[in-house]
């Protein structure tokens, strides 16, 4: 098995590490992975604050949007008065359009590859993510596309394939269907996105334990420290072959480390220090961003992160779904019950998630 080092935090501890099938993973610390997504989004307002009007009218255009009220419709969970604010955030991994050049492996097409509902208390400071692994088999919803047709029900359908088969609102209504929770916001980030940014700052640093070889992503790497450009940050986040089982488990824990090195780049070289550098992170990361229509403006985007200043994000916390691994196909995952709905009957609720409701088989949980 093959690991991402990253430097420690100000508590000393180290980044999660994935494991293989059949073997006891270590729990994933969430408390630091949910500071940094938190994180992700003070980048973008602080980005946005040290620069000029001139310069944030130029990059206000930028961020992409979606009506994700109107492709649904009414065919959604109620929205509770205490159940907080629910974001879905996706890490998607476009391979088509522009970004077709970018691509050096053997898959085609757009990907959802990270997914996190992000569930915020009304008025408390803590807050709780949960990650969806992307090989999780689901119930797909009957949906409308971007062309407007109906596309019918499915089951057994890979959760990550929702994505390109039929879009983004597809996507909420399917995580809200299988839930029960409204989600307020929907935010997207490009990984391919990502491949200007990480050129724009020199490269990121990343260590790996062994070497790492995945024919399919392209990323060739030796044991060791290594500096990765634009193109090979997007092998990096890319790859699953090349290490633990070939899982999507592993990779989850891999895309989360390369964005603690990437963020710690930034913050290493005070990219944020002055307008002009703050304005080259900023036209990045929002060129890489798309929401629902309600947050695609820098204003609107500020608005809400500073609605999010009680939140303190060294409590908060992210679990991954609890899956198991599928009887008929043991390369994918499927909820783990009745853990996975205790999960979500708690965000529903906005009380605190039992433990045993945090316990994966396909981890090494009981």
């Amino acid at each position: 098995m093959s690991h991402v080092s990253t430097p420690p935090s100000a508590d000393g501890a180290t980044s999660p590490r994935g494991g293989g099938r059949g073997g006891k993973r270590d729990r994933p610390r969430g408390r630091r992975t949910g500071r940094w997504i938190l994180i992700s989004l003070a980048v973008l307002i602080v980005a946005v604050a040290g620069t000029g009007y001139w310069l944030y009218s130029g990059i206000d255009g930028n961020i992409q949007g979606v009506d994700i009220d109107r492709a649904i419709g009414d065919d959604r969970p109620e929205k509770l008065p205490t159940s907080g604010q629910n974001i879905l955030i996706l890490g998607s991994d476009s391979r088509a359009g522009a970004n077709a050049a970018l691509h050096t492996g053997k898959v085609s097409g757009a990907r959802s590859d990270t997914a996190l509902v992000m569930h915020i208390p009304e008025g408390r400071r803590q807050a709780v993510a949960v990650s969806i692994p992307r090989d999780t088999l689901v119930t797909r919803p009957e949906c409308t596309s971007a062309t407007g047709s109906t596309v019918a029900s499915a089951r057994r359908v890979m959760f990550n394939s929702i994505y390109s088969q039929v879009g983004p609102a597809c996507v909420v209504k399917t995580v809200e269907q299988m839930s029960g929770v409204r989600m307020d916001h929907y935010v997207e980030v490009d990984f391919a996105g990502f491949k200007d940014l990480v050129d724009a700052i020199g490269g990121v640093t990343v260590t790996v334990d062994q070497d790492i070889h995945d024919t399919s992503s392209g990323l060739d790497l030796t044991k060791g420290t290594h500096r990765l450009d634009g193109t090979r940050s997007l092998e990096f986040v890319r790859t699953r072959h090349g290490i633990g089982d070939g899982s999507d488990l592993g990779r989850i824990g891999l895309q989360q480390q390369f964005m603690i090195a990437l963020l710690g780049e930034i913050q290493r070289q005070d990219l944020l220090g002055s307008p002009v550098k703050a304005y080259k992170i900023a036209d990045k990361l929002t060129a890489a961003l798309t929401t629902d229509s309600e947050l695609a403006s820098l204003t609107k985007l500020a608005e809400f992160g500073r609605s999010l200043k009680g939140v303190n994000p060294d409590t908060m916390e992210t679990i991954m779904l609890p899956v198991a691994y599928d009887k008929a196909d043991p390369n994918r995952v499927v909820a783990a019950q009745p853990q996975a709905s205790a999960l979500w009957k708690a965000v529903r609720a906005d009380t605190e998630i039992p433990e045993s409701a945090k316990k994966s088989p396909a981890t090494g949980g009981n």
